[in-house]
């Protein structure tokens, strides 16, 4: 039942690699498995709901109206052509950010760009070309950014891809829903951390996704080359980048680089990340699902908010977190193991070519 909305980019089925005809069938254990824990999840939050705010938790009314003037900052928004990436450039150019929206498609990034000045005339907005599933792509993104901008404020690290049937493989041999939703985004921010260094508060905001509960790093097949499961790979990929912002916030404070690294996620919303869901979820999903614009605010709060505190995860607060008021989101067990978090880290440098120690100096 893993109906989880993230982001706004389309799987690329041309560069996937065919699997036997019996692969999905293989994986119809662990998606009941899935079903079950998700059900469990839900008796245990239902029990839980109504609960008074946990310290540090942000106002559950916090609203985009609440947005700070953004006068001056400089914002760049993965995957911000639909979705969630859509809701959020939209909204912090209405503010008066300099937002660029990174993607892969230019047509509707043009869309995308056009959509917010028809609304908004005045925005400072424009589209850069960007393939997370690709790191020369990656490479060449950073480097563009880096001639044409002072500084960055804020990197919101949003965009996905959600179960492929097939597993696909990226530019770079990894399995497309660890590059495109976690690989690549790690490997962008180690490029773009010489401009965030140059801005005053500089805050880079990662999306997970409720499904991270459900997910394990398995570090004996990072890739899924011996038994891909799709539900399984993406909840690796979104505990992954939950892993990362707050091993990336523990780096910061150690090292002095200034970042503030937030997580959050947007609940359950709806976004293109549907696409791969079957008729049942579908439907299920037109009953629970929020509306991209709701899904933004945990990820707006932790781009935006004088009050919103590095190492933090937001995100809805109603039954098991699909949907609901604001607030500080649950953090899966396996997020808070530090030693699992640095041995990720280190993987991911090695794998992504890049060392966020080189890029800081």
């Amino acid at each position: 039942m893993t109906v989880l909305a993230l982001t706004t980019t389309r799987p690329r089925q041309d560069r996937s690699a065919p699997v036997a005809s019996d692969a999905r069938v293989a994986c119809r254990p662990r998606r009941w498995r899935t079903v079950l824990l998700m059900l469990g999840l839900a008796a245990t939050t239902a029990c839980s709901a109504g609960r008074s705010p946990a310290p540090g938790a942000p106002d559950p009314d916090w609203s985009v109206a609440d947005i700070p003037a953004q006068a001056g900052r400089v914002v760049v928004v993965t995957g911000g052509t639909s979705g969630i990436g859509f809701a959020t450039a939209k909204a912090l150019a209405a503010a008066g950010a300099r937002v660029v929206i990174a993607a892969r498609n230019a047509e509707r990034g043009a869309e995308a760009v056009a959509a917010i000045r028809g609304e908004t005339p005045d925005a400072v907005v424009r589209f850069e070309s960007l393939d997370l599933a690709d790191l020369a792509s990656v490479r060449a993104f950073g480097r563009r950014l880096d001639a044409s901008l002072p500084h960055i404020d804020v990197l919101i690290n949003n965009a996905g891809i959600m179960e492929p049937p097939k597993r696909g493989v990226s530019a770079d041999g990894f399995e497309m829903q660890f590059a495109t939703n976690y690989l690549g985004h790690f490997a962008l921010t180690a490029e773009l951390l010489p401009l965030l260094r140059k801005a005053s508060s500089p805050r880079v905001v990662s999306l997970s996704s409720i499904a991270a509960r459900l997910g394990e790093i398995q570090f004996d097949d990072l890739q899924f080359s011996r038994d891909y499961d799709p539900g399984a790979a993406y909840q690796q990929s979104k505990l992954a980048c939950l892993m990362f912002a707050r091993e990336l916030q523990r780096r910061s404070d150690a090292a002095g680089w200034g970042i503030q690294s937030i997580a959050s996620h947007p609940g359950v919303s709806r976004t293109n990340l549907q696409v791969n869901n079957g008729v049942i979820r579908r439907s299920l999903g037109r009953f629970i699902l929020q509306p991209a614009a709701r899904g933004a605010l945990p990820t707006l709060y932790a781009a935006t908010a004088p009050d919103a505190r590095g190492g933090s995860y937001y995100g809805p607060t109603g039954v098991m977190e699909f949907r609901g008021p604001l607030g500080l989101a649950e953090l899966p067990e396996a997020a808070t193991d530090e030693a699992a978090s640095a041995r990720l880290w280190s993987l991911s440098e090695a794998l992504g070519g890049v060392r966020f120690a080189d890029a800081a100096r």
